[in-house]
């Protein structure tokens, strides 16, 4: 937890070997502009002031022995991202440059900073709410553009704006019922219709706000997309078309994939995680039983199952089956190798499955139907996963899902006539959850575990 007056260090780049072609060691605190002046050498003139950069030496403070050739940027208080004093020494990037820099930094004094505590400080010293932290944390982990974008608008504000407001409105409401409780007799009596109104539209609010926290999740973590089938119907070739790599060995041979191999794709702005699996079907080969069964689990805990059948085939016994293992997630069904059938209308199918989508794999034809039927999936659960303003995370969710109660228990006070004092309990606690979204009412052990997450460096 940040302490006051302490400075902090800490490599904010990636480190790897042979790889990074720059590294930045980030120091914040009182101390920082001090602990560069006894490390850093800047040669000629160059002046030591807020935002500029300069160029220099990295050498031990008592031998003298250069350490790296660097650049040095100076963020002076409280134009900086904590609103400390900030310094960055920006070195050649690998293992070595930046960790003997970093060992410079701690021993002038510095302490090396936990998970997250560069935005810790940041949210402390007032720079960012809390929604902005948690966007920088989806920021950096985005996996798609709609999501960054997503965390963008985070960060921007466009959550916190709303529940501000809301929490403002709510404060004023509890202001009127409580002038009203201390000062009855001076007051004119309270517009019960007017209150009714204003935590009616707070309410209405809060629920379309909720509403985006499966948008965010599918933007986070993505969708993980099973495909499922036979052996040989053509599913391995479905990936690498899809994924437009040969991740997958295509042969005749039924049985060639044994375990599930993932790819990352991302479909309309959503990360998708798709696993190929190894072709269902009784067996005595031990290998492939246990490919069989790895393919049975991952059907059961994927969001979306692709079950792919042969053109040439039909419907068979052996796909029911494996429908009948799979119903209980949403499914879509691929007819593969269209190209080698005469009259694919003449197909039986089962009538269960909405989704149908016909492919020819080998000739990657179908994959932008594909695409389009996954997306009509997600929206078929009222999620929209593109162009969102916001979208709230489990935490937030959470606290809006309390802000809800309390507002819907304040109706039922409200409706059931009985003393202001009883409106105002869970009109506060509407308030303090829709604090605790911002910050304004946040506990240490809720920062700890929101800044646990971030990576050092942060």
């Amino acid at each position: 937890m940040f302490v006051q007056g302490e400075t902090i260090a800490a490599i904010a780049t990636a480190v790897v070997p042979q790889q990074g072609s720059v590294g930045i060691v980030r120091v914040s605190g009182a101390e920082a502009i001090a602990i560069a002046h006894a490390i850093f050498h800047a040669p000629g003139n160059q002046p030591w002031e807020s935002h500029r950069i300069l160029y220099g030496n990295v050498r031990h403070p008592q031998t003298r022995q250069l350490v790296d050739e660097a650049l040095l940027l100076i963020m002076q208080s409280p134009r900086s991202y904590t609103r400390e004093d900030v310094v960055e020494f920006h070195c050649h990037g690998g293992i070595m440059p930046v960790q003997q820099v970093l060992q410079l930094c701690l021993e002038q004094g510095a302490r090396l900073a936990t998970p997250g505590e560069f935005t810790l400080r940041a949210f402390l010293n007032g720079r960012l709410d809390l929604t902005q932290a948690e966007s920088i944390a989806d920021l950096v982990g985005a996996q798609s553009p709609a999501a960054s974008q997503a965390a963008l608008a985070g960060l921007q504000g466009k959550l916190a704006q709303p529940i501000r407001r809301l929490r403002m409105e709510a404060l004023d409401i509890l202001a009127e019922i409580e002038a009203r409780i201390d000062f009855e007799e001076d007051l004119p009596p309270l517009d019960e219709p007017a209150i009714t109104a204003q935590i009616e539209h707070i309410l209405a609010e809060v629920s379309l706000i909720l509403a985006t926290a499966d948008q965010g999740e599918l933007l986070r973590s993505g969708l993980k997309v099973a495909i499922v089938g036979r052996p040989n119907v053509g599913k391995s070739s479905l990936l690498n078309a899809w994924s437009r790599s040969d991740r997958a060995i295509v042969t005749d041979l039924p049985g060639t994939t044994r375990d599930v191999v993932e790819s990352q794709l991302v479909v309309k702005g959503i990360p998708v995680q798709v696993l190929d699996t190894a072709g269902i079907r009784d067996t005595v080969d031990v290998v492939e039983k246990i490919g069989v069964e790895r393919s049975r689990l991952t059907a059961q805990a994927a969001d979306l199952v692709i079950l792919t059948i042969d053109a040439q085939a039909g419907w068979t016994s052996g796909d029911q089956q494996i429908y009948e293992q799979v119903q209980q997630r949403p499914v879509i069904l691929v007819i593969n190798k269209i190209d080698l059938v005469q009259d694919i209308s003449q197909l039986s199918l089962p009538t269960q499955i909405q989704q149908i989508v016909h492919t020819a794999a080998a000739h990657n034809q179908g994959i932008d139907t594909l695409e389009n039927a996954i997306i009509g999936a997600v929206q078929s659960g009222n999620l929209q996963a593109a162009n969102l303003d916001i979208a709230i995370n489990q935490r937030q969710a959470a606290a809006l899902t309390r802000t809800k109660i309390s507002l819907e228990q304040v109706q039922a006070t409200i409706a059931n006539q009985l003393p202001l004092d009883f409106w105002t309990i869970d009109l506060r606690g509407a308030i303090q959850a829709l604090g605790e979204i911002t910050g304004e009412e946040v506990t240490e052990s809720v920062l700890d575990k929101i800044f646990s997450r971030f990576c050092i460096g942060k």
